[in-house]
């Protein structure tokens, strides 16, 4: 079995590098031997290590003993990686990748292989956001009795406070703001149920797999409502429809048409898709290495909303 180092890609090295003496930076120099130790517990021989890789994880394309493909992944700190198998566990490989072993000491996830390279986002808009919605709905089931998942409502607090402070720096938000702080703490409050979510849905997280067309991964689970999820993919590729005529009526229809779809309420989607926009547009704004026209973009469709 191969034993060389496996170094983390540059992109993760840069999002978690900002500080080598906190507990990111501890996490990237010990990951070449957290690696090393679960190749040889679990009898993984590596192939290559993904490329560019996201930026809050390392992921290691392996051969397992029987030489069945899978991918070994290590969720950054922070990441609540016990979470994200619990989710991926509880759906059993039913629209999302299946969780094939976990590790509660180092966060590692062994995770059927999928085609990393191929996402919705290669389909046409239409085709996407259809796969899209018939992905999404086979995740949205009720949470396992005594699961570990944070719920929206006991997020809520937590959500204002840190939109608040992010948005001082972005006086020009104004109304947009203090009304997404607003529909942060009402809209879980009276919401119609509580599923379980993937959290952080959109096309780039839906990739092609073997037993299945479409499989999502990558969850940052939580209990809540369905429009929470779908929030996200209305805001999928958002820059084409800002690039073409009628970007503001073009945003309401998708609203209107991914509720239907989907049996959610359009208001509740729409609410939730104004602060989803509004959090992610001062985000961009204010976090370094941010898109600041990118933000701006997403504060410009809420207004469209």
């Amino acid at each position: 079995m191969a034993t060389a180092p496996i170094e983390p890609p540059r992109r993760l090295v840069s999002a978690l590098g900002g500080d080598p003496d906190g507990p990111a930076g501890a996490w990237l120099e010990a990951l070449p031997a957290m690696v090393r130790q679960r190749l040889e517990a679990w009898e993984l021989t590596p192939e290559r290590v993904h490329e560019p890789g996201g930026r809050s994880s390392l992921l290691v394309y392996v051969r397992q003993a029987d030489g069945t493909p899978a991918a070994l992944k290590f969720p950054a700190p922070g990441r609540a990686p016990a979470h994200e198998g619990a989710a991926l566990a509880q759906w059993d490989g039913w629209g999302a990748a299946r969780l094939l072993r976990a590790d509660a000491d180092s966060g590692a996830l062994l995770l059927e292989r999928l085609q990393g390279a191929v996402s919705l986002r290669s389909l046409p808009e239409a085709k996407a956001l259809l796969e899209a919605a018939g992905t999404v709905r086979r995740l949205w089931v009720s949470p396992a009795d005594g699961h570990p998942f944070a719920s929206l409502a006991g997020r809520a607090e937590e959500a204002v406070d840190e939109l608040r402070a992010l948005g001082a720096a972005t006086p020009a938000v104004g109304p947009l703001l203090d009304e997404s702080l607003e529909l942060r703490r009402a809209l879980p409050a009276d919401a119609p149920e509580d599923v379980l979510l993937h959290g952080a849905f959109r096309q780039g997280k839906v990739l092609a797999g073997e037993r299945t067309p479409w499989l999502a991964v990558g969850p940052s689970p939580v209990v809540g409502e369905r429009a929470y999820d779908l929030a996200w993919l209305v805001l999928d590729r958002f820059e084409d429809l800002a690039a073409g005529s009628g970007a503001a009526s073009a945003a309401r229809r998708r609203v209107a048409k991914l509720a239907d779809s989907l049996d959610v309420d359009r208001d509740r989607l729409r609410s939730w898709t104004l602060y989803r926009a509004v959090d992610s547009g001062v985000r961009e704004m204010t976090t370094t290495g941010g898109d600041v026209q990118r933000g701006e973009l997403l504060l410009e469709f809420a207004t469209w909303l």
